[in-house]
């Protein structure tokens, strides 16, 4: 009997185990309520707010970001690439969780901060990621930080990218752009309500 209980005691932390390790990676419910949202998830909340008193990025810009870029999934990679429709060929980019920030990017971002150790899959890591990235951005592309529409240009599009004017041809990056400058707005004001 002893043994049963210990058995189905130590199935029932491994099952728990796993279910809080695919909640911690998963979208929340409410995205299109940044007051459910906050509720639901009050560590995403947190960190945008950290972020924001350090960074100077309000908590809305960088809330319409990370829901345009992973939908708030902490393990959110790109799709696949195939040849010939079949043939796996590693992924689109180097893209990796919530801030979807490529591989060489976070190099720089670690090394810049001295933050070591700081990883894509930790909601605060990524939100500090960032506000480093559109301070960057400010001061190389002179783009406003509450300017949620070409921050986020020149977060897809890179600093130079940016600065030649890439997103210029691509009209469905426009329109996306178009989108994440509305959310932010959106976010804003139900955020100013949930606060009141």
């Amino acid at each position: 009997m002893e043994r049963r209980v210990f058995i189905t005691g130590g199935l029932t932390l491994l099952v728990a185990g796993c279910g809080s390790s695919g909640a911690r990676h998963s979208a929340p419910r409410n995205l299109d309520n940044a007051c459910r949202l906050s509720a639901e998830r009050p560590q995403y909340l947190r960190a945008m707010q950290r972020t924001e008193r350090r960074w100077g990025v309000p908590v809305h810009v960088q809330m319409a970001t990370f829901h345009q870029e992973s939908r708030f999934v902490g393990n959110a990679r790109p799709p696949h690439r195939y040849a010939l429709g079949i043939i796996p060929m590693g992924r689109v980019s180097s893209a990796y969780g919530y801030s979807q920030a490529l591989d060489g990017t976070w190099d720089d971002y670690r090394r810049a901060t001295g933050r070591r150790f700081a990883r894509r899959t930790d909601i605060d890591d990524a939100a500090d990621f960032m506000g480093w990235y559109m301070n960057r951005t400010r001061d190389r592309n002179g783009v406003a930080l509450t300017d949620a529409r070409n921050q986020y240009l020149a977060y897809h599009e890179g600093h130079t990218g940016f600065a030649r004017g890439s997103h210029n041809s691509k009209r469905w990056l426009l329109t996306v752009a178009n989108r994440v400058a509305d959310r932010a707005e959106m976010y804003r004001t139900q955020l100013a309500s949930c606060r009141a």
